[in-house]
């Protein structure tokens, strides 16, 4: 029974990555990211788990451990290492090291009931980045060179979901809009729709049009979309909002060549949410 819950838990934890409290949409993602990569698949697990082991070592609120807070930024710590870097033992030891840092973090700022969604990922990541470019130095993964097919379509908005748990293929993609649709089918479509605002705002400020067909310039919004998705009117303003925002700030740090991983999303969702807050009083209730 133990293991069972822990078990849910972890892909809880996976779901969460997306805003989605449900271990089937964690699983659908764990489907995803395998398919695109085994050993990214492995490192999702093996931070997901440290995450989660941690939370409950040092006993955090089992409600919230439960409901996969303290998972979804160590699981993109380790995918997100192995993305960047070939995954050589030291590589591996960050993961661990780094998801439970991430861990940390979110739970620091969730007792101070501040909503900063996947900023202790981008921490971390850069941190871990900084640490295997200029101070020990490790070489770059070979996906950082696989060849992707782009469609010459609107396929693009679809890969944004792919994309925020660093998939390059349609069909991940598409099989982690379903995991977040069985859960929440406003979310998925607002989604889809922020993805594609996005691509099309960045064509209009002149963005590589490859990388917008990659889905790179629509991730952040698919994120910032699901945090403010709803089925009234001011919902969609609040979207609409967010995700110009995290297009900016997207093509602003492409610009400078900075590292972006999901920080335009948490920029642009703090600075609505601090905008909601001062025009209606209430924030959203998605926050975490």
């Amino acid at each position: 029974m133990i293991g069972q819950r822990f078990f849910v838990t972890i892909l809880r934890g996976l779901g969460q990555i997306m805003l989605q409290e449900n271990a089937a949409t964690g699983l659908l993602f764990l489907i995803g990211i395998f398919y695109g990569s085994p050993l990214m698949g492995v490192a999702a697990i093996l931070a997901v788990s440290c995450g989660t082991i941690t939370a409950q070592l040092l006993r955090y609120n089992q409600t919230e451990t439960e409901k996969g807070l303290y998972g979804f930024s160590a699981a993109l710590v380790g995918v997100a290492l192995i993305f960047y870097f070939e995954p050589v033992f030291v590589v591996w030891l960050a993961v661990i090291a780094g998801s439970i840092v991430a861990t940390i973090l979110q739970h620091l700022f969730i007792v101070k009931k501040i909503p900063v969604f996947t900023l202790p990922f981008v921490l971390v990541t850069w941190g871990i980045i900084f640490l295997f470019q200029q101070v020990y130095p490790v070489a770059p993964s070979e996906l950082l060179s696989a060849a992707i097919p782009i469609d010459s379509d609107f396929t693009f908005a679809l890969r944004g979901f792919g994309e925020v748990i660093f998939q390059g293929s349609l069909f991940a993609s598409l099989v982690f809009f379903v995991g977040v649709y069985i859960h929440s089918p406003v979310s998925a479509l607002c989604g889809l729709a922020g993805a594609l605002l996005a691509g099309v705002l960045s064509f209009g400020f002149s963005a590589p049009a490859g990388e917008i067909g990659m889905g790179l310039f629509s991730y952040n919004a698919v994120l910032c979309a699901i945090v403010f998705a709803g089925n009234k009117v001011k919902d969609g303003i609040w979207v609409l909002i967010s995700v110009g925002l995290s297009a900016a700030i997207g093509l602003i740090m492409y610009h400078y060549k900075l590292t972006q991983l999901t920080f335009p999303f948490v920029a642009a969702s703090c600075i609505t949410l601090g905008l909601k807050y001062l025009f209606t009083g209430s924030v959203s209730k998605r926050k975490r």
